[in-house]
């Protein structure tokens, strides 16, 4: 659909406003910096998982792009295998696929979260889940 009229948006950088720190639905220590939050079908945040933080498992109805700009962390999906995903990569997440993502023990992991929908959070991810994801993806062999 073309329109004459805009209605385009720039968000500028931060915003300086402090970082949030991200609670309920999250294990350790995470950084949350608004984007994009005031619209119902998209939101976009900056996150930031310092060392062992992660989500709890959740899913999104249309699904969410993760686009990592710093760090190492991991992502599992509805399999429950972990991947390692590294700086310069781009995760697609399937709309309702149910899953986590967050820091490894040695690195934090920051990346933009585009969220299309809405998000259903789930249970905790338990600590054997989580220990599991460095074996799974070699770091436990690394050390």
């Amino acid at each position: 659909m073309f329109t004459e009229e805009s209605d385009m948006r720039i968000i500028s950088g931060r915003s300086g406003a402090p970082s949030i720190t991200a609670s309920g639905t999250f294990t350790g220590q995470v950084l949350q910096d608004p984007v994009i939050t005031d619209r119902a079908d998209v939101k976009i945040n900056t996150v930031l998982f310092t060392p062992c933080s992660r989500t709890y498992w959740h899913h999104h109805s249309h699904g969410q792009i993760l686009q990592v700009f710093r760090g190492r962390g991991f992502v599992a999906g509805a399999d429950g295998v972990p991947q390692l995903i590294s700086e310069g990569d781009t995760v697609w997440i399937e709309p309702g696929e149910r899953h986590w993502h967050g820091g490894t023990a040695e690195s934090l992991l920051g990346h933009t979260a585009i969220t299309l929908g809405d998000t259903v959070w789930l249970e905790e991810v338990s600590e054997e889940e989580y220990a599991a994801a460095s074996v799974t993806t070699g770091l436990a062999d690394d050390k």
